[in-house]
């Protein structure tokens, strides 16, 4: 059993720490929460992955899609929906950093035991500790049902929520992203669904393709491949297909504009992930 955090969600929190060490402001996500919990060595910024000039266009993916889905819990927490989920939580700092907005909800965090159990440690270590509006919910998604672990921590499923998965789909087969689906639109009226996903190399430009065949042959080389590859269309088919009323992709190119116009360093975020919003 895995016993420390995923080399992937180490990444992504170090990668939020490079935005506010070698990019311009304004910033697009403030994290430095996510470095605490790692806790890497002292020249963690010479790691080949952190490069800020290669891996710009990946770290901008993780940043827009963090920004995004905090912009979506934000809105919809102003209309009353008071439960956020979040489904492979890795190092996600939303409680820590936002607990004027986090406290106002019920916030479940779905992770590994042996991942979960070593954060659960390092927040107690770093002082932050476990309020009682964040429920951390183990979960061994090859044997337990996240969906019944999720009701036991006192998630009520007849009223709304935000459920939350990033980063997450390309490591599930085909059909358990369908089952994943499927499960959530049954959620009450008024939940919302935001995940990211992953497109077919082919439809992927030159460039970006050496950027994904380097993510691709790091998560190999971790154990954790990926398996599943979406195109937009498809993933709208799916979802609508899963139960979801409407389902909307949200292209790299409108979070551009959202999050990265007029930017001075030029930073923008890969085509090859994407982010579907789907709503019941």
């Amino acid at each position: 059993m895995q016993v420390g955090p995923e080399h992937t969600a180490v990444r992504v929190a170090l990668w939020r720490a490079v935005h506010l060490r070698n990019d311009s402001a304004p910033y697009v996500f403030e994290d430095e929460v996510g470095l605490r919990l790692a806790d890497p060595e002292d020249d963690w910024q010479r790691r080949p992955d952190m490069d800020p000039v290669t891996t710009g266009p990946m770290r901008a993916g993780v940043l827009a899609r963090a920004r995004f889905i905090e912009d979506l819990v934000a809105e919809q927490a102003a209309r009353g929906v008071d439960q956020y989920v979040i489904l492979g939580a890795g190092l996600d700092t939303f409680a820590q950093r936002r607990p004027d907005l986090a406290a106002r909800l019920t916030v479940f965090e779905v992770d590994q035991p042996g991942p979960q159990a070593w954060k659960r440690q390092r927040l107690a270590e770093l002082g932050f500790g476990v309020p009682p509006w964040l429920r951390l919910v183990p979960v061994d998604f090859e044997v337990d049902s996240w969906w019944e672990r999720l009701a036991a921590t006192g998630f009520d499923p007849h009223r709304p929520a935000v459920v939350a998965s990033t980063g997450v789909s390309m490591y599930l087969t085909r059909e358990a992203n369908i089952a994943t689906l499927r499960q959530i639109s049954a959620l009450a009226p008024g939940s919302t669904l935001a995940t990211t996903f992953m497109l077919p190399i082919d439809l992927v430009g030159p460039d970006e393709q050496r950027l994904r065949r380097f993510a691709e042959d790091g998560a190999r080389s971790s154990g954790t491949p990926f398996v599943s590859f979406f195109t937009p269309e498809e993933m709208v088919a799916l979802a609508t297909a899963a139960g979801f009323a409407t389902a909307q992709h949200i292209s790299s190119a409108e979070l551009t504009a959202r999050y990265f116009a007029d930017r001075a360093d030029g930073l923008r975020p890969a085509e090859s992930e994407q982010i579907l919003l789907a709503a019941t």
